[in-house]
């Protein structure tokens, strides 16, 4: 399983023309040139330019799906409103869409709003908690807390916003970061949608900076597009490493709690 990280690792130190021509896993000769080349990225846009991107569509994504979700999470499991069942199962059903049904509609739908060639389509439907899982996964873990909390709280005068804020939030704490952690994995590994609404390569993001070392009809730069790659999972790695004992604590009181 580790094996194609590693021989990608090795690779990115190696001269393109030795990457696929030598038998051995490590350079006769170590070089940095394929991360100054990448780095440098094409057509005068640096890799740097990348990043920024990415880390932007993916902070804005993570803000809006953390604070559209729990507040769904939170009317579903604990507010009272007409036709609260049927408004939920119609959120369950939303995960069992397939996304090629809806893509072409959506992009009907941003290209009348002029949103095409823009960030827009990438992050605002997440403010309007469009992450059906997510809100599943946050109300399981809502009813998992007792009732007695939110008697409590009512009794000392709070509201159902107030209750929202200072008492349901704090205790979800294990599921948000579950949901941070998988947003900004899902949205940071996004080709496809990045793909479909971005033609400018200033707005390009780094899955879409890393397509360009690649080409079809001529000479690709496997170096530099290695020594990039091994870079892009770097946030990936770290974000996982360091928050991984509650995307488990996340998702094991939300699965078997409830």
């Amino acid at each position: 399983m580790l094996y194609p990280l590693i021989w990608m690792f090795f690779s990115s130190f190696k001269d393109n023309t030795e990457i696929f021509t030598s038998s051995s896993l490590f350079p006769s000769k170590i070089t940095f040139d394929n991360y100054l080349q990448g780095w440098k990225g094409v057509s005068g846009v640096t890799f740097g330019t990348f990043f920024t991107n990415t880390f932007y569509v993916t902070g804005m994504s993570i803000v809006g799906t953390l604070i559209s979700c729990s507040m769904a999470a939170y009317a579903f499991s604990r507010l009272d409103f007409a036709l609260k069942k049927v408004f939920f199962a119609i959120m369950l059903t939303t995960l069992m869409l397939p996304f090629h049904v809806t893509v072409i509609p959506q992009y009907i739908m941003f290209n009348k709003l002029g949103w095409i060639n823009t960030y827009l389509p990438l992050y605002l439907p997440k403010f309007f908690a469009v992450e059906g899982f997510f809100i599943f996964l946050i109300v399981q873990f809502i009813r998992s807390l007792p009732r007695e909390l939110d008697q409590a709280a009512a009794i000392d005068g709070c509201g159902p916003i107030r209750m929202y804020w200072y008492l349901i939030l704090p205790l979800t704490l294990p599921a948000l970061i579950t949901t941070t952690i998988f947003t900004f994995i899902w949205t940071w590994n996004d080709f496809f949608s990045q793909l479909l609404y971005l033609s400018d390569i200033r707005l390009f993001t780094v899955a879409l900076g890393l397509r360009m070392f690649t080409d079809s009809t001529g000479e690709s730069s496997w170096g530099a597009l290695f020594a990039m790659s091994l870079l892009s999972l770097i946030p990936v790695f770290l974000m996982f490493i360091f928050f991984q004992r509650y995307l488990i604590e996340g998702i094991a009181a939300g699965g078997v709690k409830g």
